[in-house]
């Protein structure tokens, strides 16, 4: 059985997302959240809140795209963890609320991305979703992740694959 859009993205989506809320509780525990909504990488990549957001846009754009719904409207403006898991929980609602039909329709749909300076790019709806929005998701959620690490939150790859945990088995004797 071929697997369909809607279960390369949307399950995709709501489970990182998920994740991203858990790191988030793990380092309010461990650390000043304030340090926290102001680390970055590197000085010229975005800040955590940013990531998150970028990464929210990125998995409600593409599910609205392909589906040819529209996506809901957040403002960049989350001042705190709460904020942030709050954005985390909007989007996962969009992304549940969006019809399984139509999203999986979206395959064979023709989608223009325009940037800012005036570029775009074209796709239809499979190469959008492989080539270009799960890169692009994963990139910012790893962003997120790394942020963490490298402020000294106690997270790990365990953190990073949670949702895995259901499956997990003890090694033979």
């Amino acid at each position: 059985m071929p697997l369909s859009i809607h279960q390369a993205s949307v399950p995709v989506f709501v489970t990182m997302l998920s994740n991203v809320k858990n790191w988030l509780d793990k380092a309010a525990a461990q650390q000043a959240e304030g340090t926290l909504m102001e680390a970055r990488l590197i000085a010229d990549m975005h800040p955590l809140p940013r990531q998150l957001q970028m990464a929210s846009d990125t998995a409600k754009g593409a599910v609205a795209r392909l589906a040819g719904a529209e996506a809901p409207a957040m403002p960049d403006t989350e001042a705190s963890f709460a904020e942030l898991k709050e954005r985390c929980d909007k989007t996962i609602a969009f992304l549940q609320s969006v019809d399984v039909a139509a999203l999986d329709a979206g395959a064979d749909r023709e989608i223009v991305l325009t940037f800012p300076s005036g570029a775009g790019m074209r796709f239809d709806g499979v190469t959008y979703l492989i080539g270009y929005v799960l890169p692009n998701f994963y990139f910012h959620v790893s962003m997120i992740y790394a942020i963490l690490r490298a402020q000294g939150v106690q997270v790990g790859k365990p953190d990073y694959l949670a949702h895995l945990a259901p499956n997990r088995f003890s090694a033979p004797a």
